[in-house]
């Protein structure tokens, strides 16, 4: 084991980084301080994306085919799973693999036929 990496627990949910156990954390991954500065930071960017994004839910009359705030989330979103796998053990790829959430959020169903020529897509 690296002797600068420390052992974490993560909730992706709560934007949540604890070194003891808890009922919340999602994934557990060994981490420099580097790392952990970073995985702050883009939970941080994800907090500040989710708030915003709630936040515009409640325009009237916008429609969501029309407003970036979720893809920007969901961008924010991608990047911190994909962090975490970059970082993980094998039970943290695992996990993220299952999820099936990386592969699903990089590829929205307006890419499927029929959806080229409709002006909803951008």
């Amino acid at each position: 084991m690296d002797t600068d990496k420390k052992r974490y627990y993560i909730s992706v949910s709560h934007h949540l980084i604890q070194d003891a156990p808890y009922e919340s954390a999602e994934f557990e991954v060994l981490m420099t301080e580097a790392e952990k500065t970073k995985l702050m930071d883009k939970l941080e960017d994800l907090n500040r994306e989710d708030e915003y994004t709630f936040k515009r839910a409640f325009i009237p009359y916008k429609s969501a085919d029309h407003d970036d705030a979720p893809q920007e989330f969901n961008d924010k979103l991608i990047d911190v799973y994909a962090f975490l796998y970059d970082i993980g053990d094998e039970k943290t790829k695992r996990t993220i693999e299952g999820m099936k959430i990386l592969g699903k959020m990089r590829h929205t169903d307006y890419d499927h036929e029929g959806y080229e020529d409709s002006p909803l897509n951008k």
